[in-house]
């Protein structure tokens, strides 16, 4: 998908919503555990209930492939489930070196047919760009994150002041472009997206941890927003968790509606 594309999906929905799909057998309702394939029967009602506000979908291959190859399997019949006209995104933070990396991307680019894939930075240009070279696929990478650990590394400041994460910016930006590089920036750190932004300034960034981790929506349109909305939100518990009775795709759906009426008036005022 291209940058214009997945614009005019958030256009069009009046929304820049991305769902992401956690499924955890230890938290799907019960009733759905003696289903042949219980994953598949959640998300595939999960997508069937959000897609009207829903720009991407997120699967965290985590939860996929620690099933072995029925999860596997599971995660292919997913994938096909959503719509062709909305953003796929492989949450799967590879990145290794050279030939590997090129063996990744093409097993999610090509074998399975996503649009995007996340990727941790740290190996440097030689485990990013193999994953660039594929046209009208996406490269998400880690910049910015809201987990504990984060300030473990992102936030060091080399002799001039500067922070690791800026500097991750700042060399990435000469890989990729506005077309084909997104990066990870987190919901919990308000101020911080500013900051992202001046250095990233046409990219688009994927937001996680608004709604069940404490991210403000509207700290998130007010710092990180461009001229063409700039940002994909995602949500995962706090929409596919709403209720773990039968009613569970329709508490979805009114999450994931909830939402994007939010964003839709964030848009108007933005844009």
């Amino acid at each position: 998908m291209t940058r214009s594309e997945l614009f005019s999906q958030i256009q069009k929905k009046s929304s820049f919503l991305c769902v992401g799909l956690d499924p955890d057998l230890e938290k799907i309702p019960t009733h759905l555990l003696s289903e042949p394939d219980p994953i598949f029967s959640f998300c595939k009602q999960i997508i069937e209930e959000t897609a009207d506000f829903a720009v991407a979908y997120k699967p965290n291959i985590a939860f996929f492939e620690a099933l072995g190859a029925k999860g596997w399997e599971t995660l292919a019949k997913v994938s096909e489930l959503i719509p062709k006209d909305i953003f796929t995104i492989a949450d799967a933070k590879r990145g290794d070196i050279g030939n590997t990396s090129s063996l990744y991307a093409k097993a999610f680019f090509e074998t399975m047919n996503f649009d995007s894939i996340t990727v941790a930075p740290y190996m440097g240009k030689d485990s990013v760009t193999p994953f660039l070279e594929f046209e009208n696929k996406w490269v998400i990478l880690l910049a910015l994150t809201s987990n504990v650990g984060s300030m473990d590394f992102q936030l060091i400041e080399d002799k001039d002041g500067k922070p690791l994460y800026q500097s991750v910016l700042e060399k990435s930006q000469e890989w990729g472009s506005p077309e084909n590089l997104m990066y990870v920036v987190g919901a919990t750190r308000g101020e911080l997206i500013g900051e992202v932004r001046k250095a990233a300034l046409e990219h688009f960034f994927l937001v996680p941890g608004v709604g069940a981790q404490g991210g403000s929506l509207a700290d998130v349109a007010k710092y990180g927003m461009n001229s063409t909305c700039g940002i994909l939100v995602n949500s995962s518990r706090g929409i596919i968790y709403a209720s773990g009775e039968k009613d569970f795709a329709k508490a979805a759906r009114k999450e994931a509606h909830k939402l994007q009426v939010e964003m839709k008036g964030l848009l108007e005022k933005y844009l």
